[in-house]
């Protein structure tokens, strides 16, 4: 297993996994092939793909703005779980991170991933109850919740 940077190749593989990973959301604009394009070109260091021999098994899309990180997307599709590949795509990116001078990440997983907040609990991400989540779309979005 090759954990490696992405590259636009692979999004045709990525967006399949994704659509197989439940309890997780995306949109018809951020995600598309030229969203995500679009990610990379700002985020060339900090974006990563588990590859076995062709097959993309986990992906972990860490970005930054020059003073925060954050993590989208992270998952690993259902064969590959419980054999520490999520953890070694966030070692990966989170040391991408430090590398950048970025001292705080911070990521979003909805209150009914049961899987997914489990797994960022073990990985040392807590939960803020002392902020609200606020969001505004720019534009129409479709959301596409799997």
């Amino acid at each position: 297993m090759d954990i490696r940077l992405m590259t636009i190749d692979d999004y045709d593989k990525i967006y399949a996994m994704w659509m197989s990973c439940r309890n997780m959301g995306f949109n018809d604009v951020d995600d598309s092939r030229e969203g995500i394009e679009r990610f990379l070109r700002r985020n060339p260091t900090t974006v990563f793909v588990a590859d076995d021999n062709g097959t993309i098994a986990g992906v972990i899309l860490g970005g930054n703005d020059g003073r925060r990180g954050f993590i989208h997307h992270m998952a690993v599709a259902e064969q590959y779980r419980h054999q520490g590949l999520g953890t070694k795509l966030v070692a990966a990116c989170l040391d991408a991170l430090r590398a950048e001078h970025i001292s705080k990440v911070a990521l979003l997983v909805f209150k009914y991933n049961d899987t997914g907040n489990a797994f960022w609990e073990k990985q040392g991400f807590t939960v803020r109850d002392d902020l609200n989540y606020r969001n505004l779309a720019l534009r129409e979005l479709v959301r596409i919740d799997t």
